[in-house]
């Protein structure tokens, strides 16, 4: 079986830090896992690889995000995988930073790349993993917010945060997304460990 991983995302160094870029950072941390490389391809980064019998094809769009969608239904063509085998990773400003949820199909929820992914498929089911920047800005500024860079705190936690996404893609290909939602999604992070006192 054949799978599409799709981290949204913006390219350009001067978004790769940035909260609207988790995508990237999610699908960068498993490809690494995997031992993949990225290769400039047609509307997109892609890099491929193996989970026992599942083949995945991991893409970040080139097409910036809120022209996802374009990217999205070449490669699904490209590849000739089904939407149901598509699996998309985006920031979600409706959840605490660092909380992953995943969901077999839902609305947009306001994101312009889901939103164009929609539009150009046609439908909103498909699977997505979502995760939390918070959503501490003032009235007015959400777009500053969603674009500006992490705080030095949340780079910190970052990797710890990311890390669950090197198991959830292979259940998702080799468990389905009912499975990896029971898993995944009710699963709580492990209490830090209380530093030694001197």
């Amino acid at each position: 079986m054949k799978y599409l991983i799709v981290g949204l995302g913006n390219i350009g160094d001067e978004y790769r830090l940035t909260r609207h870029n988790i995508g990237f950072c999610m699908l960068d941390a498993f490809a690494q896992a995997s031992n993949a490389v990225f290769e400039d391809k047609r509307y997109g980064m892609v890099a491929r690889c193996r989970v026992k019998n599942a083949e995945i094809v991991m893409l970040k769009p080139s097409t910036f995000m809120n022209l996802s969608g374009n990217a999205v239904r070449y490669w699904l063509a490209e590849e000739k995988i089904p939407v149901e085998n598509m699996l998309v990773l985006v920031d979600d400003l409706n959840l605490p930073f660092g909380t992953i949820r995943i969901r077999r199909q839902g609305s947009a929820g306001g994101h312009n790349g889901l939103k164009h992914i929609e539009q150009v498929l046609g439908t909103n089911a498909y699977s997505r993993v979502r995760f939390g920047i918070g959503n501490d800005y003032t009235h007015g500024a959400q777009m500053g917010f969603v674009l500006g860079e992490w705080t030095d705190e949340e780079k910190e936690q970052l990797p710890q945060k990311i890390a669950p996404i090197k198991e959830i893609i292979p259940s998702f290909c080799l468990q389905g997304i009912e499975r990896t939602m029971n898993i995944y999604n009710t699963a709580q992070p492990k209490a830090a460990k209380p530093e030694p006192k001197n």
